[in-house]
């Protein structure tokens, strides 16, 4: 599968999985599954680059077992270089390492190659997109963080709009209009469609557009998140 042709002629929805709750997931996977939802979004946190521990390798390995669905690996954590190893990582997977997180940037990127999985750039809201200059070609995808990293249910930080909107015009200036922007952090309906206008085509759904319910009303809200993302007309 070709994730960056996929998301960037039909926008893409990655379900936060952080935000899910455990007691019926077989049952919300079915759901997913059935409204064709493109990957499962896995915040991997250490306590240590952002404050709060996340979603680990034995429940990557756990979740494999439920679905077939790809999995978005998003990795906030100190020196991933020394430890993508762990991670199981598949060559569907989405990997996105921080540009913050390690000194040898360049160094897990190659290492992430050998995987054969796309790779992401994910950069906090307070790093310019100048940092992607120099690594351009050798990235699939950038995660653009709407609010800093670590907890779920922040509100977005109003610069990330303009920000993404910015990054998209520095991708086609740079003839690499290929990569797929991803947003993540308080992505609401209106938020989405914004966001989609600007050039994002890949949305993490969390608790401000999907498990902002009960499980009955999952479907319901994945069809509104993919209505505001593909559609020019209003939000229905």
């Amino acid at each position: 599968m070709d994730t960056r042709l996929n998301c960037n002629q039909k926008k893409c929805i990655s379900v936060s999985m952080m935000c899910s709750r455990l007691v019926g997931l077989q049952e919300t996977i079915q759901i997913f599954e059935q409204e064709k939802i493109e990957y499962l979004h896995i915040d991997v946190m250490d306590g240590s680059f952002v404050p709060n521990f996340g979603l680990g390798c034995d429940y990557i390995n756990r979740l494999r077992e439920l679905t077939n669905i790809p999995l978005d690996i998003h990795l906030m954590i100190d020196r991933p270089e020394q430890k993508l190893s762990w991670m199981n990582i598949k060559n569907t997977d989405i990997v996105s390492v921080h540009y913050e997180s390690t000194p040898q940037i360049q160094k897990t990127i190659d290492l992430l190659k050998t995987y054969g999985c796309k790779i992401f750039l994910a950069i906090n809201p307070a790093t310019p997109i100048f940092v992607l200059e120099e690594i351009l070609d050798y990235i699939d995808g950038v995660n653009v963080l709407m609010v800093n990293p670590g907890f779920a249910g922040q509100k977005i930080i109003p610069s990330t709009l303009l920000k993404v909107k910015k990054l998209v015009y520095f991708l086609n200036s740079n003839g690499k209009d290929d990569i797929v922007v991803e947003v993540d952090g308080n992505i609401t309906l209106e938020y989405a469609k914004q966001l989609k206008d600007y050039g994002a085509s890949m949305f993490v759904a969390g608790t401000s557009s999907l498990f902002m319910s009960g499980i009955d009303e999952y479907a319901g809200n994945i069809k509104k998140l993919r209505n505001a993302i593909n559609s020019k007309g209003a939000i229905t």
